[in-house]
């Protein structure tokens, strides 16, 4: 590293060191790791600029060269000092887009958000890195319109599933796509000390937004079922067993937001069922998956929970309600899943069943779909790593 060159600036748009939501924090903190080791292989010392929504929980991580500026609406609108400003400052931005919010499912408030940071990124004169996250759909025209319009300018551009790759392509976009994975298959954890004599522990993630009906308490993201009611009948299907305990593991737990909070969804469970065992509100995203790495079987519907078993070497049903799910898990081909969009309850239940039966079998074809899902994140971590380069050298 020299020592006389000024550090490289690095912009995070759309991560979070203190979101309500742990998979955006599992996000932030992995590619944090990721990008750290690529600028310092480089010779460079890395200074973070975390750009998201502002948030009043205390921060994942405290680090001397992470600076977090929070966003508010009307930074998307000052000339001086909102996001543009700060946008100048750096030299390079990784936008993630929160992982799954580029699109324009969410309503036009989050799109609007989402697609203006990397407008401004590019009237900032500064290169734009889509880093790996699952893109679309764009139903509107005008939407897809304007997707398109900055996607085309950026420097780099990485989808985490084959799904988004190809809708990328049917909007007409011909550019390079770098096919990658989930950062999060990077974040860190400690795996628990068990004793060998201990029950057999089974892991359910409530996503207290379905619990909830959605935004609008109204199904509204279409699901086959009641989802309170599916996720009380596998309840009482592992309570029937003598031999495992069950344990509620939230995943966004949002002291602000009611409809979106799993542990509140967790508590209502446990009134209902006083034998399960609820897991703390966790502290960071590394708690989180180090907790679930001491379960012997996980299931859920925030995916983040599932990727922090999958990747901690934890068999696991992913209960989707969204394409993301499958495009992500089925790229690295780990077909092993409950689409609570298409199956019946019935259909859902028996693959929970079937999966908790087979649970060393779905092990082990977890670890092989971890070791590709690794080697395909090694092209963006190469691409990312030019980046670097290239915005050093232009500097």
């Amino acid at each position: 590293m020299t020592p006389d060159r000024p550090p490289v600036r690095i912009g995070l748009v759309w991560h979070s060191l203190n979101s309500d939501n742990l998979g955006v924090g599992a996000l932030t903190l992995a590619h944090i790791e990721i990008l750290e080791e690529a600028a310092r292989a480089l010779g460079l010392a890395p200074k973070f600029i975390i750009l998201g929504w502002t948030d009043p929980k205390p921060l994942y991580l405290q680090k001397g060269n992470v600076e977090v500026a929070g966003l508010r609406l009307k930074d998307f609108v000052k000339p001086v000092g909102g996001l543009f400003g700060r946008l100048k400052r750096c030299d390079l931005v990784f936008d993630i887009g929160a992982g799954d919010s580029f699109a324009d499912i969410y309503g036009l408030k989050r799109f609007g958000t989402v697609w203006a940071s990397k407008a401004l990124t590019l009237l900032a004169g500064r290169p734009l890195i889509l880093s790996p996250q699952t893109i679309g759909p764009f139903n509107r025209g005008w939407a897809r319109w304007l997707a398109g319009s900055v996607m085309k300018r950026a420097t780099a551009l990485s989808t985490r599933d084959d799904l988004s790759t190809r809708f990328l392509r049917s909007m007409g976009y011909k550019g390079e796509i770098i096919e990658a994975s989930d950062v999060a298959l990077r974040l860190s954890f400690q795996k628990p000390v068990r004793a060998s004599s201990e029950k057999l522990r089974v892991g359910l993630n409530v996503s207290g937004l379905l619990f909830n009906g959605g935004y609008n308490r109204s199904n509204m993201f279409g699901l086959q079922s009641d989802y309170a009611d599916l996720v009380r009948r596998i309840v009482r299907q592992v309570l029937e067993r003598k031999d495992a305990e069950l344990h509620l593991v939230p995943h966004v737990v949002s002291d602000a937001i009611a409809v979106e909070d799993d542990h509140r969804a967790n508590l209502a469970l446990a009134e209902e069922f006083p034998e399960v065992l609820v897991a703390p509100k966790f502290g960071s995203p590394i708690e989180a998956k180090s907790y679930i790495a001491g379960m012997d079987f996980f299931a859920g519907a925030r995916m983040h929970a599932c990727i922090a078993a999958f990747s901690s070497g934890v068999p696991v049903l992913p209960m989707a309600y969204s394409r993301k799910f499958a495009g992500l898990f089925g790229s690295i081909g780990y077909d092993i899943l409950a689409d609570c969009r298409s199956d019946s309850a019935d259909e859902i239940v028996a693959k929970f069943e079937d999966a908790l039966d087979r649970r060393e079998e779905l092990k082990l074809s977890a670890e092989s779909s971890l070791a590709w899902g690794l080697a395909r994140l090694q092209r963006y971590e190469e691409a990312a790593s030019e980046a670097l380069r290239r915005a050093v050298s232009a500097g």
